[in-house]
């Protein structure tokens, strides 16, 4: 592919989208809106008021508009991206598009019924070694967008995280009693398996992730292992390179 990067850590890099997103028109992680309409449909209501993290090209969001789903904000960091998308689906009333940062959200609380990601975070995890030990760095990030998230969720509301990790290892991440959620998953594709998560704004965690937050907060470290990764279908590899 002519947008690969030369290293994985360029994924980072708002520079790298910005460039990217320049000529390239349309590229979906995970697969396209399609292949997990089933589960969403169960889980988000045609009126819902729906904010999309890291839109990025993704067709995602018009497939969605298309399907009925008529309330959507998205945001992306990469001013690049947000400028072309918006001309692209500037024929679309209730669809709105934003430059913004997944850690500092400039919308009050509970604004939404549904927080959507695809593969955002994934990328965010791109320089991890292990899904053992996430760096410093990385968890404090990821905390920070998972803490605004929560806070723009209506009480009742739905984040839904659609990511290629496993729940051993994802769940380390969601379950936090400070967030105010339950955690469900659910499974889709064919040959390789990718998640689609969904913390319910207002619940209790489950018995079983209430215990596996405690068991985190004991282990400060957990001891490396070796994992195996799938070959998966995506063209791009950094999905294939870790496994949080």
């Amino acid at each position: 592919m002519d947008h690969l990067p030369d290293n994985n850590s360029r994924y980072k890099d708002v520079e790298y989208w910005d460039e990217r997103y320049k000529t390239e028109q349309c590229y979906d992680w995970l697969g396209s809106f399609s292949k997990f309409q089933h589960l969403l449909e169960k889980l988000v209501k045609k009126e819902d008021s729906i904010l999309i993290l890291g839109c990025g090209n993704s067709s995602m969001s018009g497939d969605m508009y298309s399907a009925g789903y008529r309330a959507i904000t998205n945001i992306d960091y990469s001013s690049v991206c947000i400028s072309t998308m918006s001309e692209r689906y500037s024929n679309c009333p209730g669809m709105t598009w934003h430059q913004m940062d997944v850690r500092q959200l400039s919308f009050p609380d509970a604004s939404f019924d549904v927080v959507l990601e695809k593969a955002t975070l994934d990328a965010i995890m791109v320089e991890e070694k292990t899904p053992w030990e996430v760096s410093p760095q990385t968890a404090c990030f990821i905390h920070q967008a998972l803490t605004e998230i929560s806070r723009c969720l209506k009480p009742g509301g739905r984040f839904v995280s659609v990511t290629f990790a496993q729940p051993f290892f994802r769940k380390r991440l969601y379950a936090r009693t400070e967030y105010n959620w339950s955690i469900k998953h659910h499974s889709y594709g064919e040959g390789f398996e990718y998640f689609l998560y969904v913390m319910t704004k207002g619940e209790e965690l489950s018995p079983e992730d209430a215990a596996l937050e405690k068991k985190l907060l004991e282990d400060t470290k957990s001891p490396p292992t070796s994992i195996t990764t799938t070959a998966n279908e995506d063209k791009e590899d950094f999905l294939s390179n870790i496994d949080l």
